[in-house]
């Protein structure tokens, strides 16, 4: 064998062996069938040649690593593995779990909510960027707020301890508007870290829903928050982290989850929401930020409340996704909220309208409805078709806090 050709091949076996040692493990969340137990689950995942990081008992997965060779090697590549795992009796889904940024829809044709973030760094015509605004601006109820006719149901109700769950980036329990009703959390992002918002994205939610102060007041300005941080603080989360927030959800009892965040289907996704409406927790969800696109994911899944955005004139956002999977509509545009630090902030996005919904369930919750269908329906009796809109753009329309409560219940605002 020519020197130069053993040269080449002893260059290529280093490159190999330097490409198994380096590459990163690939993750993936693993879900079997329910009668598959603990042990066996990680004997399954180490016969792949995988090792469990975390159990994911809403679903009865785990969230496991394995490991990979680049394009050197393949022992422990991805549909190996798969073809592996698949052979393992138990079995039930296999799906890779790359952190992707769960505030923008995937492949946004338009501006999205990430964009308006950027506190300032984009501008879109009609869609101020995200900046701050002093508190005297915010001393007047949000426009949106006023559109609900939230102050219609305050006299009956103010959502008092009922429980709301922000799957979110956080939330500064700090803030005024925010530390009264605050009740506390946790990071599935980061499991043992800070359920504090680095971003603002969860903060202004929360405030939304429900905040309390003169600066900004929600639509369940009485309603129990509590932070479920499942994107870190660039938005960025996975599967699991949000599996893992809503199997926090349903262990602690929450009654409504706000969920202003949209990617990809996963099956491992469905399944919990499926288990988490199951357990009667009410899931409320932004439709996405692209006209173009489908409905995200999780609020295309049945039972999910489905939110879409309008504008202040009442008609459509430009940015809003739409679809048969809508369930209602509400204010998303220009939205006026809390934001880390103290401050307010104005942004735009279905992540706006979807707290508000949150709220007029936290509301409903009150007010008798049980468990998402009940809800559902109280809120639908509530709501009133936006004209020029079709049902996919809206679903059953704009919701009015003054009506929920029973057929003929209408409570004007004094506002």
């Amino acid at each position: 064998m020519p020197k130069s050709l053993k040269l080449l091949l002893a260059l290529f076996a280093v490159l190999t062996l330097s490409s198994f040692a380096h590459a990163d493990p690939v993750v993936k969340v693993v879900t079997f069938q329910p009668s598959v137990t603990k042990e066996q689950r990680i004997a399954a995942i180490e016969q792949a040649g995988g090792k469990v990081l975390r159990e994911l008992a809403l679903v009865d997965g785990v969230e496991a690593e394995f490991p990979t060779a680049g394009n050197f090697a393949v022992p422990a590549s991805w549909s190996n593995v798969k073809t592996l795992m698949k052979g393992l009796r138990g079995v039930m889904t296999i799906e890779e779990d790359k952190p992707r940024n769960w505030l923008v829809s995937a492949n946004a044709a338009m501006p999205a909510v990430g964009d308006f973030l950027r506190r300032g760094a984009v501008a879109v015509p009609g869609v101020g960027a995200a900046r701050p605004v002093s508190a005297e601006a915010a001393s007047k109820m949000p426009w949106g707020i006023e559109r609900v006719n939230a102050a219609g149901a305050w006299s009956r109700t103010m959502g008092a301890g009922v429980r709301v769950a922000v799957l979110d980036t956080g939330i500064d329990a700090t803030h005024p508007a925010l530390k009264a009703n605050f009740k506390g959390g946790f990071n599935s992002a980061q499991e043992g870290g800070s359920y504090k918002d680095g971003h603002g994205h969860g903060t202004h939610v929360a405030g939304t829903v429900a905040g309390a102060s003169k600066e900004v007041v929600g639509v369940a300005p009485q309603a129990s928050l509590y932070a479920v941080k499942v994107l870190d603080d660039e938005g960025n989360g996975t599967f699991a982290s949000i599996i893992k927030g809503l199997e926090w959800a349903v262990e602690n009892r929450m009654q409504v989850v706000n969920m202003s965040l949209g990617g990809p289907h996963s099956e491992a996704l469905e399944a919990a929401v499926k288990k988490t409406l199951a357990a009667g927790v009410v899931i409320v969800a932004a439709a996405g930020n692209d006209p173009e696109a489908e409905v995200s994911a999780p609020a295309r899944y049945d039972g999910v409340l489905a939110i879409s955005a309008s504008a202040s004139n009442d008609s459509l956002a430009f940015f809003s996704t739409t679809g048969p999977q809508v369930d209602f509509i509400a204010p998303g545009h220009q939205v006026l909220s809390s934001w880390p630090g103290g401050g307010t902030n104005t942004i735009s996005g279905t992540s706006m309208a979807t707290p508000h919904v949150a709220g007029l369930a936290a509301l409903a919750v009150s007010l008798g409805a049980r468990g998402p269908a009940g809800v559902q329906r109280m809120l639908a009796g509530a709501a009133k078709p936006l004209a020029g809109l079709k049902p996919e753009q809206q679903g059953a329309g704009m919701i009015d806090a003054g009506r929920l409560g029973g057929t003929g219940v209408l409570v004007a605002s004094a506002q």
